[in-house]
């Protein structure tokens, strides 16, 4: 099972990288550790997060009012979305994303 990101979700990634770099030293990549420790969990453990929708998960993050908007393409987790989660909620929604293809 690897982890693979839609582009608009890897530019959110960037993008909050980005932004808490901006805020502090050293925050940009206290942010990037937990979003890969929040990969390696959803890698062990697919199912153990609650659903967004039919095919839809997402792991919050501790220190970050993020989420990882996640599905589960052909044994494969496929990230649909870094979203935050104070801002526009399913936003996400109409990114094309069931056959883990843009």
């Amino acid at each position: 099972m690897t982890v693979r990101l839609l582009e608009p979700a890897q530019a959110e990634l960037d993008d909050a990288i980005r932004w808490y770099d901006g805020q502090a030293p050293g925050l940009g990549s206290a942010f990037l550790v937990e979003i890969l420790d929040a990969f390696r969990l959803i890698e062990s453990h697919p199912q153990a997060w609650h659903l967004l929708s039919a095919n839809t998960r997402r792991c919050r993050l501790r220190r970050f009012p993020y989420g990882v908007v996640y599905t589960d393409v052909e044994g494969d987790i496929l990230v649909v979305a870094i979203a935050h989660l104070h801002r526009h909620p399913n936003y996400w929604h109409d990114r094309p994303f069931e056959s883990g293809r843009q």
